[in-house]
């Protein structure tokens, strides 16, 4: 379905080509002045030094053809053209191809978004949780904003992969095994005689794991030669031992299920749980073929390969593969994965989600694996880099007592806050409270932070984004669950319900709007196939926030101003019905596409 706007551009492009000018110029925008117009054309101005005329005289003479030559046409999309000094064109949207327009998209799939041409195959790598440790506030923000990118590029017909590319191979493994081996010398793992078969279940709990791991990070740090014994025990694991390759089996296993139910408590899901040991087979080769192809040659001992472009503004170092000491780095894992990808998927497109301030890591790796082959060029390699959460000391997100704040307990802080206020508001019984709180809560983190362009850092506060009034999750929810109460009080009054009510529904055509808010509610329910275009293109979540909530409010100030289910006139009541039933679809469908959903009530 075409967009509202191209609709609206094909008819001014139309009139300019008329009046002997570039069709181009008739570009419609929606106006930054609403209280004067809906949309707005400033091509005039663009031409004015091109044709050597005032940009009033050229926006007069389009305008005279729209209502002239091209009354007809220009009736029925426009309700009002006027000419504003010193060229702009000012344009009032139809109220009858208004209805018309959302008439269409209500019986339309997707409510008239249209999927990208050419299916596109995606991978979005957005989780970066190292195993063995748990996932704390600082894992939040690629979490939430991957899962909404790789959801957005879906719904726009895409095939796309998630990927959670786990960190899983680096030093902490051989710290882990070597703090175990200090506590459990006795366990048949470190014995390299032992040819039997291991123990089914690990030696350790996830709980024990997670206090076993910083134990011996700081171990490391005080203690030169417990750091050589993890060195070389990771050195070990790498090189295939059987014992150490048991207890990284039993770490993986137990450090997945962890992750998989705080990951599913935020409604984020992965298609491929893949880590860094999975690009480890693939590294001698790579390496190889960079050094016989004449990309890869030493400098102080390291292997680089030179990534520095012509048109650069500022310095690229060459992107390090190996280190002096023949050890990988990040860019050789990400290289390796990358290479992995296309192997097994061919991807068109990879996109990561990582904090902003790896911007310089990715450049490097990008390029490097478009110069060596890699990846093909015609691939897009997209960084979304976030910024940082912060408290409201403006510094990163932390407990009361200063440390870092583990993802679960944020969590539970939120529904607890939210289970309070709905309790306060309303009796109801504590189980389902505790439910509708989860939901909310869910809301109330995605929403805060989605909300925020990406690349922003963020304050994080409980109490505005536990809130049901302002720019919040919670406050889109009750609108949502609003609508569905009336249209349930409609349900009970008509007789109508189930299956009957849907065919009925289906059947109600809107109204053409008669008041301001009834027409402010469907301009901007029209807007949303533009939208949803602009955050999949863009890689911006935070446009369908701004949208839903323009649009909460739109429903709000209409609901407020308008009598839904005493109005007398029962052929109007239905074209009410019809608005909030595609209000509440839009709505749905956008929160489904952050990421979380609405109770039935609250």
């Amino acid at each position: 379905m075409k967009k509202i706007i191209d609709i609206l551009s094909e008819v001014m492009g139309e009139a300019f080509e008329k009046a002997s000018y570039d069709k181009n110029a008739g570009k419609v925008t929606i106006s930054n002045r609403p209280d004067l117009c809906e949309y707005q054309c400033n091509g005039a101005m663009a031409l004015a030094k091109e044709y050597h005329k005032a940009p009033f005289m050229i926006a007069d003479e389009v305008t005279g053809i729209l209502k002239g030559e091209l009354k007809d046409k220009a009736d029925r999309y426009f309700s009002g053209i006027d000419t504003v000094k010193p060229g702009f064109i000012n344009l009032k949207l139809s109220e009858s191809f208004l209805k018309e327009y959302l008439d269409e998209m209500a019986l339309s799939e997707k409510y008239g978004v249209t999927n990208e041409e050419g299916k596109k195959r995606i991978i979005v790598d957005y989780g970066g949780a190292n195993v063995a440790k748990p996932l704390h506030v600082g894992h939040l923000r690629a979490a939430i904003i991957g899962e909404s990118v790789k959801r957005i590029a879906a719904y726009m017909g895409n095939e796309v992969i998630g990927d959670i590319h786990m960190g899983d191979w680096g030093l902490q493994m051989g710290l882990i095994i070597t703090e175990l081996k200090e506590r459990e010398p006795g366990l048949p793992y470190f014995d390299e005689n032992y040819t039997g078969e291991y123990p089914k279940e690990a030696p350790f709990t996830i709980s024990e794991l997670e206090e076993i791991y910083p134990t011996a990070s700081q171990k490391s740090k005080d203690d030169e030669a417990f750091r050589e014994k993890a060195l070389k025990a990771t050195y070990d694991l790498q090189n295939g031992r059987r014992g150490y390759k048991a207890i990284w089996d039993h770490i993986m296993r137990i450090s997945k299920a962890d992750l998989k139910k705080n990951y599913d408590a935020l409604n984020v899901f992965f298609d491929w749980w893949k880590g860094e040991s999975d690009a480890q087979p693939y590294i001698p080769d790579m390496v190889e073929k960079m050094k016989k192809e004449g990309f890869a040659y030493e400098s102080d001992g390291a292997l680089v390969v030179d990534v520095k472009e012509e048109t650069d503004q500022k310095e690229i170092p060459p992107c390090m593969i190996l280190k002096s000491d023949g050890a990988s780095l990040y860019t050789t894992t990400d290289l390796a994965t990358l290479l992995e990808r296309r192997k097994i998927f061919d991807p068109e497109q990879v996109i990561y989600v990582v904090d902003k301030r790896q911007d310089m890591h990715f450049v490097q790796v990008f390029r490097c694996a478009k110069k060596t082959g890699i990846m093909d060029k015609s691939v897009s390699l997209d960084f979304l880099g976030f910024g940082t959460m912060n408290g409201k000391d403006g510094k990163p997100f932390k407990t009361r007592e200063g440390g870092v704040m583990r993802l679960e307990s944020l969590i539970d802080d939120i529904n607890e806050e939210m289970y309070k206020k709905i309790s306060e508001n309303h009796e109801v019984d504590e189980e389902s409270a505790r439910q509708t709180a989860k939901i909310v809560g869910l809301s109330a983190i995605k929403y805060g932070d989605l909300s925020n362009q990406a690349t922003k850092d963020y304050v994080f506060d409980v109490d505005k984004f536990t809130s049901f009034e302002g720019n919040t999750g919670p406050y889109i929810l009750y609108t949502i669950v609003r609508i569905k109460s009336i249209i349930s009080r409609y349900s009970e009054d008509t007789g109508l319900s189930g299956e009957d009510l849907l065919n009925a529904l289906k059947g109600y055509k809107l109204n053409i709007p008669d008041n301001e808010t009834e027409k402010a509610l469907m301009l901007e329910l029209s807007k949303y196939n533009s939208v949803i275009g602009s955050a999949y293109y863009e890689l911006a979540p935070h446009k369908i926030c701004a949208f839903i909530y323009d649009t909460a409010n739109a429903f709000n100030r209409f609901y407020h101003e308008n009598r839904i289910l005493t109005e007398e006139n029962g052929e109007r009541k239905k074209g009410f019905i019809a608005l909030l039933k595609l209000t509440q679809g839009i709505l749905e469908e956008c929160i489904d596409l952050l990421g979380f959903s609405a109770p039935e009530r609250m």
